[in-house]
């Protein structure tokens, strides 16, 4: 049965489409990696570790301890950060399941203190990443990568989330 809960679905997605934005970047030699565009945060890897170091931070929040120095600044391989994507989403999702969407949490940054709700968080986290994967997709484009991998919610909800025990290959 397909998933129906929207934030399961912006999680499971959010995971998936990370994945297969990674996997296309472990074909690439390591200077199109790490080749600076106009863009986002400025190299395919930059942006990626962008990602992988919003979700850490606010699961960080979400799960009530203190924030864990920042991803950014260190040279990783795609392979380095699908391990940490594994390990990033995990603990993202056993965070979100561990209270009600509905219940506040309260971190800080700059100095300055914030308070969510918890579904808040995660829909921002999720559409977070959302947003810097069209940025690479954009990069992966310009490097000529054809073709490009799948990381809208419909093209995971069509080949990714099971219907009757099923996946579809192509969206």
């Amino acid at each position: 049965m397909p998933t129906s809960e929207p934030i399961d679905i912006l999680l499971r997605q959010n995971r998936w489409a990370t994945r297969n934005l990674l996997e296309s970047c472990e074909a690439l030699p390591s200077e199109q990696f790490h080749q600076r565009f106009e863009i986002g945060p400025g190299s395919l890897h930059d942006t990626i570790t962008h990602i992988l170091a919003a979700m850490r931070g606010w699961g960080d929040m979400l799960a009530g301890r203190d924030q864990r120095p920042r991803l950014e600044g260190e040279q990783r391989t795609p392979q380095d950060l699908l391990d940490l994507l594994d390990e990033i989403s995990d603990d993202l999702e056993a965070s979100a399941k561990a209270h009600p969407m509905d219940e506040m949490v309260s971190g800080s940054r700059g100095g300055k203190s914030y308070t969510f709700a918890r579904g808040g968080v995660l829909t921002h986290v999720t559409t977070h990443g959302m947003h810097h994967r069209a940025q690479c997709l954009n990069m992966l484009r310009k490097l000529g990568v054809d073709p490009l991998p799948p990381c809208a919610v419909v093209e995971w909800i069509l080949m990714a989330d099971p219907l009757d025990g099923k996946s579809s290959t192509a969206p």
